[in-house]
């Protein structure tokens, strides 16, 4: 697979993670994107591992006052070497956006996340 493929596999694997409401399903997917120890840098701190992920999903993601919500990948991954960043957003069931934003991740060479870096909305 090429770094490229690598890149857009964890990041379509993190998203679709993110969206989904079973929490096995979602531990599955998170499993298939990041590494164990994978450092989560987010609008509520630092985390580290996938169950800090896993808890931020749940909390944030799914626990929206607004209801479940999905996240939407806005632009095409931007990979220069292990390193790539991707715009989103964040929209409610009737696809009015929340949210906007963008995150950096850091992909090993076996192509799982071992850093993400929330920014939600644009910088000011």
């Amino acid at each position: 697979m090429t770094d490229d493929a690598l890149h857009d596999h964890a990041i379509d694997a993190f998203i679709a993670a993110t969206n989904a409401d079973d929490p096995a399903r979602r531990a599955t997917l998170l499993s298939r994107a990041l590494t164990g120890d994978v450092v989560f840098w987010g609008p509520l701190g630092r985390g580290v591992g996938r169950k800090a992920v896993e808890d931020f999903i749940t909390e944030v993601v799914q626990g929206h006052p607004s209801g479940p919500c999905l996240m939407v990948r806005t632009t095409r991954v931007d990979a220069p070497g292990e390193w790539a960043r991707f715009g989103w957003r964040y929209e409610d069931s009737s696809g009015r956006s929340l949210l906007t934003g963008m995150d950096v991740v850091h992909v090993t060479v076996e192509g799982d996340i071992d850093e993400i870096v929330i920014f939600a909305d644009p910088p000011e």
